[in-house]
This record gives structure tokens, sequence and C-alpha cells, in this order.
């Protein structure tokens, strides 16, 4: 018996409907490209702003403003090298804090919690989130550092007072105060980034390994934390993203003074803070100088994102790159 045609009607709707579905799939493309070529622009309008706006401190300094450590605006000297030690210092302060502390976090929610706990907890840790940093300048200002400069900072430098980094006077505000501040404002976006690529981790991997006799520690060290290491990775990247260009609680906390420090309890600045609290007051080659340190700050972080792309692809196996 021959085979029925398909109905007149269906065919002729499927042929009027074909260049509409043509036209709405380009229209998407070309707004999805839009989207990502405005995003590229951006990046590079605010990089080209910078550099013309400190093209006169390039001229009068050159390469011995990244290596000077000397800022005197009143005989127009200017060494960036205090605030880059300050910005990195007060990060990496700030991740040592936060990435243990976040990710356990995220383990617990995920996979030791109880239900009735698991999404009030993450409420309250995403909430941590909407806090201005102002707000958390304010707090650290008059319960964190009188706390820290009476009771926790004397206590570690009596115990660990042998150690360069922990000598020196106690001032309450200072580089470990910063980090400390930094690594709170940051534990919300690590903890709920974490959170989600824990959830990611398929139920598989975590029945196999108990199929095997696996403790609960082993299955999140074999099974979980293996498996997702890369998006973990990614979560650090990010939190040190924010804490790099920090500004107001750091600016409040940290003690405002350009100069490298043995000690983690002495003042310092970072790059952010000074533009913050010197750009009012700037003006001729001042001004020029601080937007070379904007210039400075936006090329680390860029520089720290393109090595965490290649620290990513190396940890992870070609199998997996494949995949993604």
């Amino acid at each position: 018996m021959a085979s029925e045609a398909p109905p007149v009607a269906a065919t002729v709707s499927a042929a009027a409907l074909a260049p509409s579905v043509r036209w709405g799939d380009r229209i998407f493309r070309w707004l999805a490209l839009g989207g990502a070529v405005t995003v590229i622009l951006l990046v590079v309008l605010v990089g080209y702003n910078l550099y013309v706006g400190s093209r006169l401190s390039m001229q009068a300094s050159g390469w011995h403003f990244l290596v000077s450590s000397t800022w005197d605006p009143v005989k127009n000297i200017y060494g960036a090298l205090p605030f880059i030690y300050g910005t990195f210092l007060s990060s990496v302060i700030a991740l040592l804090l936060a990435v243990p502390l976040g990710i356990g976090t995220a383990i617990y929610l995920t996979d030791l919690a109880p239900l009735w706990l698991r999404q009030p907890l993450a409420s309250v840790i995403e909430m941590l989130a909407a806090v201005p940093s102002v707000i958390w300048g304010l707090w650290g200002i008059f319960v964190l550092v009188p706390w820290l400069r009476v009771h926790a900072y004397p206590f570690i430098q009596k115990v660990l007072g042998f150690l360069p980094i922990f000598g020196g006077p106690i001032y309450g505000i200072g580089m470990l105060t910063a980090g400390i501040i930094v690594a709170i404002m940051i534990l919300p976006i690590i903890t709920s980034v974490s959170r989600e690529v824990l959830r990611s981790v398929p139920n598989l991997q975590r029945e196999a390994a108990y199929g095997l006799g696996a403790t609960r520690w082993e299955v999140t060290r074999i099974a979980v934390l293996s498996y997702a290491r890369r998006g973990l990775f990614g979560a650090g990247v990010l939190g040190l993203g924010r804490a790099l260009g920090e500004t107001m609680a750091v600016t409040m906390v940290i003690g405002n003074r350009p100069e490298i420090a043995k000690s983690l309890f002495a003042p310092g600045y970072t790059l952010a803070s000074v533009i913050a609290n010197e750009f009012s007051e700037a003006s001729g080659l001042y001004l020029n100088a601080l937007f070379e340190l904007g210039l400075v700050l936006l090329g680390f972080t860029i520089l720290i994102n393109v090595i965490a792309v290649i620290m990513i692809r190396a940890i992870t196996s070609p199998e997996t790159r494949r995949v993604a």
C-alpha cells in the first residue's frame, strides 16, 4: 500500500515558518555576539581611558613607578610598590582564611547538614554578600579592631612573636586586620560558588565510593573534591578578584600608610584604597599617578585571571578538558 502524503496544511505551515525560524536564529546569534563584544569593548575602553589619564606619569616615572617605595605628592615623587605589596598581601591573607572556611561550609551544606538546615543556612550566608562594604568597615573599626588589639593580637604575639611577621607594635588597624575583613567579605561568594560546584557532582560518584566501602571523609576527598577541584579553584579565583578591588572596608581598617613593613600588625595601603582616599584632592601629575595606579590594578587583575586559566588547564586532565 502506498504511503500517504503529508497533509497539505502541515506542509504549507512548515514551509511558511522556516524563514521566520531562520531569521530568529540569526537575530539571536547576533544579539549574543553583540553582548560578548560589548563586554570586551567595556574592558578595552576602561583600559584605554586609564592609559590616557596616566601617560604623563608614565613619561615622568617610567618603570621606576612600579619599583619605587616613595610616595610624596609634595615633591612629585610617586612609587607604587607599597600599594602593590599591600594589595597582594591583604588579598593573600584573605584567601588563606576564606578559601578553607568557604569550601568547608560548602561541603557541610551539600553533604553533611540536615535537609531542614541547608536552605536557611545557605540563605544567611548569601545575605552576607548583600551587606555594603562601608558597613563592614564600620563594624571593623568599632568592634573587630578593639577586640583584636586587646585580646587576639597580644595572644598571637605572645605565642608566635619570634616570627618577624608577628612582631612590632600592635595598633589594631593594619594589614592583618584588612585581610580578616576582606576574608569575611569574600566568604559568601566562595561558599556559594563552591556549593553549586559540589552540588553538580553526580550522586553516582558518591554511591560508587560508598559501595567500595569508603568512609564519609574518603567519599568527600576522593569522589567529591577530586571531581570538583576545577570549579573550586574557580571559586577561589572569583574571591581573589573581589579581594583585589575591595576599597571602602579596607580603607577604614588598614591604616593607610604607604610603607612596606615586615609585621602583619603594621599599617599598610592598597591600590584601591589610595585611589579612593586621594583622588578628590589630586591634580596635575598627582592625578596622573593615581590613574596609573588604577591601570596597574586593572593589569594585575587581568594577569591573575589569565594565570588562573592556565593553572586550571594544568591541573585538569586532558579528558576533562575535552569534555569542557
